[in-house]
């Protein structure tokens, strides 16, 4: 206070009007200067939200200014010879970080494709050519409507839970048309058709394979609690087959490829003891499985009105091919395993046994109240044609 008032008393003594400015500067200046720089660090080190209050005339927010520690900061005080130096270390510093975040990010999809890869898709071509070495299929249903027809079997493993399998033809459907229809999760809880889906979520995805990492949370009806999936998925591609399903002669006699049939494999261990399990599924079976029928042909509906794909239905699309070699090993390398029919599957007319190898396999791990369970579904086609021998 002191400085201040003797400051005062000396402009007050200058005898020109030059002197007293002399003196107000001197005074003035050096608290110009400690509010210049109280802006400059004020706005450097401002909160996020303090960007929102400004804005520019047309209503647009200005572009942020660098942090007041940061390289970009500095970088702009500096004169451009010494900053051009400054600007190639930080991009190759930047480079470098992209490349190794890349190297990483491959590492993690070659992994995460091992939870759907050879070994499954090996399993998947035993299951259907009986030569996975269990015990005989019985059959539980067989249902016919004019234009959809289903069968299903299960047969109880030695160690595990029981095992299930069906086959589906849908008339007047293309293969395309049906794996998509699986495969778009996004119109299963629009349409409803598979009410048990509650929800999902797309977790991870990879555009060059088309496997899929998905959420899923599946209600049970009576005293089971709602079950939470996390499913891998991927489709295999044969020649010029689609894996997941492929086209068949109608069963109506009419000798045109104008059917899709799709098989099924399933196991899953509820929780629960088995039997109840088995009567559980055996009494609500065909009420979910009713509703397929018309969810497909609503879903065809959809897809000519010109409705885009859903981001699901489009990864879907995306197909892993398979050597016709790679066939031909599986066929030299496993010998005819002795199972019996319990029950023998009639013979259907104009079905060929030339494998369309593939489907939509998903490895599953559902966790309920700290049990940790697995399931393993398998889709797999076949291209009907001529005759084929009993499963």
């Amino acid at each position: 206070m002191g400085y201040v008032l003797s400051a005062v008393a000396r402009v007050l003594e200058q005898q020109t009007a030059w002197g007293v400015v002399w003196e107000m500067v001197l005074l003035a200046g050096p608290l110009w200067a400690a509010a210049l720089i109280g802006l400059l660090l004020g706005w450097a080190w401002r909160p996020r939200w303090a960007a929102g209050l400004v804005a520019t005339a047309d209503g647009r927010h200005p572009a942020l200014v660098p942090p007041f520690a940061s390289v970009e900061f500095w970088k702009v005080q500096l004169p451009a010879r010494l900053r051009a130096p400054l600007s190639y270390a930080t991009a190759m510093a930047t480079q470098e970080k992209q490349y190794e975040a890349a190297v990483q990010g491959s590492s993690e999809m070659a992994n995460e494709e091992l939870a759907v890869g050879k070994d499954d898709l090996v399993n998947l071509w035993r299951l259907v050519e009986g030569r996975d070495g269990g015990p005989a299929w019985i059959k539980m249903m067989e249902k016919e409507l004019p234009t959809f027809t289903y069968q299903a079997w299960r047969r109880d493993a030695q160690n595990g839970p029981p095992q299930y399998q069906s086959s589906t033809i849908f008339e007047n459907a293309t293969p395309e048309e049906v794996r998509d229809f699986f495969g778009d999760d996004e119109f299963r809880m629009s349409n409803k058709w598979d009410d048990m889906l509650i929800y999902h979520k797309t977790l991870e995805e990879c555009h060059t394979t088309g496997t899929m990492k998905v959420h899923w949370v599946r209600k049970f009806p009576f005293f089971c609690s709602d079950r939470e999936y996390i499913i891998a998925r991927r489709i295999w591609k044969l020649g010029g087959c689609l894996l997941l399903c492929h086209k068949v002669e109608s069963r109506r006699g009419n000798s045109g490829m104008t059917a899709c049939e799709i098989l099924l494999f399933h196991h899953e261990d509820m929780g629960i003891p088995y039997e109840i399990a088995k009567l559980g599924i055996r009494q609500g079976m065909w009420g979910c499985v009713k509703r397929i029928e018309p969810g497909l042909r609503a879903y065809q509906k959809v897809r000519a009105a010109g409705e885009p794909s859903s981001p699901s239905a489009m990864m879907a699309q995306i197909n892993t091919k398979v050597g016709d070699n790679f066939i031909r090993s599986l066929e030299s390398n496993s010998g005819e395993s002795e199972i019996v029919e319990a029950e023998e599957k009639p013979t259907r007319n104009h079905v060929a046994r030339y494998l369309v190898l593939g489907g939509a396999v998903a490895l599953a791990c559902t966790l309920d109240q700290g049990l940790l369970t697995k399931a393993l579904i398998f889709g797999v086609a076949r291209k009907l044609v001529g005759q084929r021998k009993p499963l």
